[in-house]
């Protein structure tokens, strides 16, 4: 309800996985789905239980051919948008490796090729880089760690939230976000640790934020077998 005399915000409208809805302008498209009334799935990490990341969107605006990839927590809703949520895609198979061996720099390019030998055959399509919605130099990242450069692949991916768009739009199956998440643990492995993430882990164990496993979303139910 406004105050009198105020007059009510803009209003936009939009389609969002078929649903038909009106936002106030500014809002996210997370914030506009919420609004509406409409249910959220499991895993969307910022709503306290989940992954970042979860909350991957295809987008596409008026007068456009093609969709492209966004976070939902992100991207502002627009006039006119249509928007899916994308499901998730795992990695096609496991990466199996031991956190305590990632210590020996002298052999991280061995190590590597072990864990991710398909890193090798990047095609360098740029498929990867298209997809990610955190605008990171995702085929730059591989071609590093292909390289046995640790620390520089590791540097280009600070900023990723394992949303695993580039894994689903990678032909060679190279599982980027994975392969991102690879070198990162490697590097923290042969470095300090980070002043936040250990003042962070502390606050956890003193109960500064408690995670509730019976929560709302925390217990996905399993997904049948094949």
């Amino acid at each position: 309800m406004t105050e009198p005399g105020s007059e009510a915000p803009p209003e936009i409208a939009f389609t969002f996985d078929g649903q038909p809805i009106r936002a106030r302008a500014g809002a996210t498209l997370l914030q506009a789905w919420i609004a509406a009334g409409l249910p959220l799935t499991e895993n969307v990490g910022c709503m306290g239980q989940g992954v970042c990341g979860a909350c991957r969107v295809l987008v596409r605006r008026p007068g456009e051919r093609l969709a492209g990839t966004a976070l939902a927590c992100e991207m502002q809703a627009e006039a006119g948008m249509q928007v899916s949520f994308v499901d998730h895609f795992p990695a096609r198979r496991a990466h199996a490796y031991d956190l305590h061996a990632l210590t020996d720099s002298w052999t991280a390019l061995e190590q590597i090729d072990r864990v991710f030998p398909e890193a090798r055959h990047c095609r360098h399509c740029g498929g990867c880089d298209h997809a990610c919605p955190k605008g990171i130099a995702v085929q730059r990242m591989v071609t590093l760690a292909a390289e046995g450069q640790a620390f520089a692949a590791a540097a280009l991916f600070d900023h990723c939230v394992l949303c695993n768009l580039c894994v689903a739009a990678c032909p060679e199956h190279i599982d980027p976000a994975h392969l991102g998440q690879f070198v990162r643990r490697m590097t923290a492995a042969l470095t300090l640790r980070p002043a936040d993430l250990i003042a962070r882990l502390r606050e956890i164990e003193q109960g500064g934020q408690p995670i509730d496993p019976e929560a709302p979303g925390a217990n996905p139910a399993a997904a049948p077998s094949p």
